[in-house]
């Protein structure tokens, strides 16, 4: 049993997969290597499935992804409002970046999103997504009335949103994976042929899309609170 603590207490940790050997050397995480994995495997899937696009005669691939993007705009206008346009790429490449690295365990590879850095850097930029577009398109006096909605008696709390919001998107996607990560450890440990085949398909793909859709949709919620016009 000591010998699994360690081994879990080395796993959880954030490990350096090489050092460019520049300023004294720069060390490079695993999850920015695993990063780098998916945003390549992104990439050529995306080259790959619009290649062949069609207005005419379109296959059954471009029709699904036709789609799917549909559904992302009906989704983001419903939330978001007039100004859905410009965030809809945005959040659905987040949803394809976060989707697919919780589910990468099952390729045997660590989830990046177990690094509380890369939540981190995730929910500060939805936190920048949500603020600058409620200043962008409310201006200067419009954005800070919005803290102040919808009664003045209100503004201490909402100002402890804009701490509280970043904070709870990045816990609440970094504690899911990490826990999922840990459970699917112990099985391995437990039984490591039977067990983690099973219980992958429920912690991998189906938690790890869950976490996606959670966090893509608060995103989009609270970006919509903030520049949707009074009704």
């Amino acid at each position: 049993m000591d010998a699994f603590k360690e081994s879990l207490v080395e796993e959880l940790g954030t490990h350096t997969a090489f050092t460019i050997p520049l300023f004294g050397g720069i060390p490079v995480a695993d999850s920015v290597v695993v990063t780098w994995i998916v945003m390549a495997v992104l990439v050529i899937a995306a080259l790959l499935l619009t290649r062949n696009l069609s207005v005419r005669s379109p296959g059954k691939v471009q029709v699904a992804l036709e789609s799917a993007v549909q559904f992302l705009n009906g989704f983001v206008k419903t939330n978001i409002g007039s100004h859905w346009r410009p965030f809809a790429p945005y959040l659905g490449t987040v949803a394809l970046y976060i989707g697919f690295a919780n589910i990468i365990g099952i390729f045997g590879l660590t989830p990046p999103t177990k690094d509380i850095s890369v939540t981190t850097a995730l929910a500060l930029m939805s936190m920048l997504l949500i603020y600058g577009s409620q200043f962008r398109y409310n201006g200067l006096l419009g954005g800070l009335k919005k803290f102040a909605a919808p009664m003045p008696l209100l503004l201490p709390i909402n100002l402890m949103e804009v701490v509280i919001r970043p904070l709870a998107l990045c816990m609440r996607l970094f504690g899911n994976v990490l826990g999922a990560f840990i459970i699917m450890e112990m099985l391995k440990f437990v039984a490591p042929v039977f067990l983690p085949a099973v219980f992958s398909i429920y912690f991998d793909l189906f938690d790890g899309l869950i976490q996606m859709v959670v966090f893509v949709f608060l995103t989009t919620l609270f970006t919509g609170e903030g520049i949707k016009e009074e009704e």
